[in-house]
């Protein structure tokens, strides 16, 4: 059930019915643990982006860039004033992170002030492109999430499932 695949809703999809209460419980919490990895990759691809794109700004307008990082690092990077507290754990050493580091390496993101007009064009598609990929993933795991629920919930409603069984874990 640890398969990535799997877990990420791209393999063959399962009846949520065929798992047992406690696989089903099981893939929904791997599940949830790993849209905190990706959550935060899409937060940190948003931030990196929207840099960028002030980059951009900044070049257009010959103005000073201070306040656009002082906007995007508060609202992207903390999930911005709606979203509640995660758990602080450290998430950059997953795949997507690294990922993102090497697109971003390619690209020469930390020299942006120094990239000509068509390479921070480049660097800001090649980040985009990886938020909406990231970002698809996430879509297609909160359906999957969507779905384990909603069998968990019938099991409860229909009493295939109760809440002493929950004590018992």
């Amino acid at each position: 059930m640890s398969d990535e695949s799997t877990a990420s809703g791209s393999a063959q999809e399962v009846d949520p019915a065929s798992y047992s209460l406690d696989e089903l419980r099981a893939l929904r919490t791997e599940l949830q643990q790993r849209d905190d990895v990706v959550s935060y990759a899409r937060r940190v691809a948003q931030a990196r982006l929207d840099l960028v794109r002030s980059e951009v700004s900044r070049r257009e307008s010959d103005g000073d860039v201070s306040d656009d990082v002082a906007d995007v690092l508060s609202q992207q990077l903390t999930g911005g004033p709606a979203r509640p507290p995660r758990p602080a754990e450290d998430l950059s050493d997953d795949a997507l992170s690294a990922e993102l580091d090497s697109i971003c390496a390619e690209h020469h993101y930390g020299r942006m002030e120094e990239l000509d007009e068509a390479e921070l064009a480049t660097l800001a598609d090649a980040i985009d492109e990886f938020e909406r990929r990231v970002s698809q993933d996430r879509r297609e795991r909160f359906d999957r999430l969507d779905a384990l629920s909603a069998e968990l919930v019938r099991r409860y409603r229909d009493g295939e499932a109760t809440v002493d069984s929950l004590l018992d874990d």
